[in-house]
């Protein structure tokens, strides 16, 4: 039986000072992608990842176009050294923009000016809360923001796997909707490190305006279907992601349902590219049975490769 094989990329809050160095210095393919992310960006994306410091990369209009970059390379060795197509791809938040590039959406240079156009963007509008969300009790989120919400916008900023949601808005009305789903009986309200309340509505002029941007961009039809965040949906029309594009800044990220409806449609193993392993844990998470993998570094490209060439040899 064939496997079927899903790409996926993760977003903000999974870079770390050190990314794709290794892979840099073994990898042509790796090298190339941060040598060209360096000249398109007129910056060094390189020293970012390399040596940070992580004040640096920390910072959203940084993190965004490092995290593209280094998932981009990481994508890039795997390719070289195994030649796999998926049959979906996804990324989270960000992360989409690794999908639509693996998928033909965008080739390397418009997808590094386009990631940099929305962190600036993004990174420009202040104000604002995130808190992350576990194990809350069923039906108390709905409850605890409609409550919340008679002190301010507050609504879901990403679905992440049924334990786990992020909330974001208002400060007042984040930190009391935190409040009522802790004496509702959640594990944990975390609040987060952010420059402002992404996915919420605070973002949506940055999200029209990056909508200019986007339209002058020249979009592909996906050779592989992208399941993007807005709606958890197979996407693979250019106008479509021509309309999500800006439409993703300030909409929830529908992460959990695009688990679910890839695993609908068969998917069965899923490899995270790029730093960290956060999405293969949400995906254990939202459906056990899904075979995950992550490659990040080049211990782990190697893992990996020799797994899934014993694995395909036997399929």
């Amino acid at each position: 039986m064939t496997k079927k094989i899903a790409f996926v990329f993760p977003g903000q809050g999974s870079q770390s000072v050190g990314m794709g160095k290794d892979l840099y210095e073994n990898f042509e393919a790796a090298k190339s992608v941060f040598d060209t992310a360096d000249k398109v960006l007129s910056k060094s994306i390189t020293t970012i990842c390399f040596e940070g410091p992580e004040d640096d990369l920390k910072q959203t209009v940084n993190t965004q176009p490092s995290i593209v970059t280094m998932s981009i390379a990481v994508l890039e060795a795997f390719k070289s050294q195994l030649n796999i197509e998926p049959y979906a791809t996804a990324g989270h938040s960000l992360g989409e923009y690794c999908a639509m590039y693996c998928s033909g959406v965008m080739d390397l240079e418009t997808t590094l000016k386009a990631i940099q156009k929305r962190a600036d963007l993004m990174g420009a509008t202040k104000g604002g809360a995130m808190a992350a969300i576990l194990n809350a009790p069923e039906g108390s989120l709905e409850k605890a923001l409609e409550e919340a919400s008679s002190v301010g916008y507050v609504d879901v900023a990403n679905y992440n796997s049924p334990a786990q949601v992020v909330i974001t808005g208002d400060e007042a009305a984040v930190a009391k909707a935190g409040e009522l789903l802790s004496q509702a009986g959640a594990r944990r309200v975390v609040p987060l490190a952010v420059s402002g309340a992404f996915h919420s509505k605070f973002m949506e002029s940055a999200g029209k305006e990056f909508a200019g941007f986007v339209s002058e961009l020249s979009l592909n039809d996906a050779k592989i279907p992208v399941y993007t965040n807005v709606d958890a949906q197979a996407t693979t029309l250019g106008s479509d992601f021509t309309e999500k594009m800006p439409r993703q800044i300030y909409s929830s990220v529908h992460w959990t349902q695009t688990i679910e409806n890839m695993a609908g449609e068969g998917v069965d193993t899923i490899i995270e590219i790029g730093p960290g392993k956060v999405l293969s844990g949400l995906v254990k998470k939202i459906n056990p049975g899904i075979k995950t993998y992550n490659i990040y570094d080049k211990e782990s490209l190697e893992n990996t490769l020799s797994t899934l060439k014993e694995e395909l040899a036997l399929a």
